[in-house]
């Protein structure tokens, strides 16, 4: 259990990162950040690779933009008994999964990072690829913080309006990035402004190395900027053991909400774990 000291303490560095975030400015298209990844233990076990990619770096080589190569990360993995789309983990096991659309200003996504790690949270950060490439540090900031990084679309358009070929591109060329900036296409794949992947997009992800696509059964609806106290209701009036929750970076309401949400789980006893570690 958390210190009451302590909750009092989340709470005061959740009000310095919103200050943080809305002095750089929130915004749907984040800037660019500095280039270079944070150092931390080995992770995961050996990439995939979508049809067509180019090979990723190994550890200790040199990308093309000369930095050091990053340290392979978790590869997407199959879960027996689980259907190909995921929208909750076992009800029998007081497990959540907070999971974040990576999109938006970078400094409210660090702050939802540091938020969760000082509750001894871990997320799910579904990234964008056009997010990645305008903050490419991120992905490794992600990885060291002990969550789980995947891929939602390169873009971020309506992905079941597209034709297959450029569907799959929206895919693909997302998976590229994470490899390139990793070492794997990501541990899952969501798709984007959909809650629901239809069969053609089902089929896809799995020819792009994803056995499963991850959908939720919460959505916190704080892309529409309620309040953090609405954002926290509509949480908590919903979750349950297993449940995998729709959050995002971007807005600071989301920040804001967290040390509330963090202690309503804590009190009914709920663990907020990456989707991995909430099927496993």
């Amino acid at each position: 259990m958390i210190p009451i000291d302590r909750r009092s303490a989340l709470r005061a560095g959740a009000g310095a990162a919103v200050a943080g975030a809305l002095a750089t400015g929130c915004t749907d298209s984040a800037p660019a950040m500095p280039t270079g990844s944070a150092s931390g233990p080995p992770r995961g076990s050996a990439p995939g690779s979508p049809p067509g990619s180019p090979p990723g770096p190994s550890a200790g080589s040199s990308t093309g933009s000369g930095r050091p190569a990053a340290r392979t990360a978790p590869a997407p993995r199959r879960f027996p008994g689980q259907s190909a789309e995921i929208t909750h983990g076992p009800r029998d096991r007081a497990r959540v999964a907070l999971t974040f659309h990576g999109q938006g200003d970078p400094a409210t996504a660090t702050a939802v990072l540091a938020e969760a790690e000082r509750a001894g949270a871990r997320i799910t950060v579904l990234a964008v690829g056009g997010w990645l490439d305008e903050n490419p540090a991120l992905a490794r900031r992600i990885l060291d913080g002990g969550h789980d990084l995947g891929n939602h679309t390169l873009h971020h358009i309506d992905i079941s309006e597209l034709d297959e070929a450029a569907a799959y591109a929206e895919i693909t060329g997302c998976a590229q990035r994470l490899r390139r900036l990793t070492g794997s296409i990501g541990s899952w794949f969501r798709p984007s402004r959909t809650q629901h992947a239809g069969p053609l997009i089902l089929r896809l992800a799995r020819k792009a190395g994803y056995p499963h696509v991850l959908s939720y059964d919460v959505d916190s609806l704080d892309f529409t900027s309620p309040g953090a106290a609405a954002v926290t209701r509509t949480v908590t009036g919903q979750i349950r053991n297993g449940s995998v929750v729709s959050l995002h970076f971007g807005y600071a309401d989301t920040v804001a909400a967290l040390p509330a949400l963090l202690d309503a789980l804590e009190r009914r006893g709920l663990r907020a774990v990456t989707t991995t570690e909430l099927l496993t």
